[in-house]
């Protein structure tokens, strides 16, 4: 596989994190995330976020060891089973943000989390 598309998929990944540490850092960007209640997200919801960035992280781990491009997974086929698995969360992503209350959670973050879920899918089908 070409390291074109696991690449962008992290690229994508390492935006939705700093937009997360963002949020975590008080920044009046909430009403693009959890459900757009908060412009300024309450600690709870900062937990969520600190959260989300080590799950990005994870991701990506998990795309590029599936790409070939790391080998950090105790054989191939963990790669290749994790890897779908992340596919399918991303995929089952989109309905929350699909659900949102909130126009700009729904403007922004349903296009990201559909190209997000398409990249992974590639990857997967690696």
């Amino acid at each position: 596989m070409t390291p074109v598309i696991p690449l962008l998929f992290c690229a994508v990944l390492g935006l939705l994190a700093v937009f997360q540490l963002l949020l975590i850092a008080g920044l009046p960007l909430g009403r693009f995330a959890w459900g757009g209640r908060n412009a300024v997200l309450p600690g709870r919801l900062r937990i969520g976020s600190a959260v989300s960035v080590l799950v990005y992280a994870v991701f990506a781990g998990v795309a590029l060891e599936r790409a070939g491009l790391i080998a950090i997974m105790p054989s191939p086929f963990v790669g290749v089973v994790a890897m779908w698995v992340v596919a399918a969360y991303l995929m089952l992503s989109v309905l929350p943000n699909l659900a949102s209350k909130s126009t700009q959670e729904r403007r922004v973050m349903v296009p990201v989390s559909v190209v997000l879920a398409g990249l992974a899918f590639v990857i997967a089908l690696g």
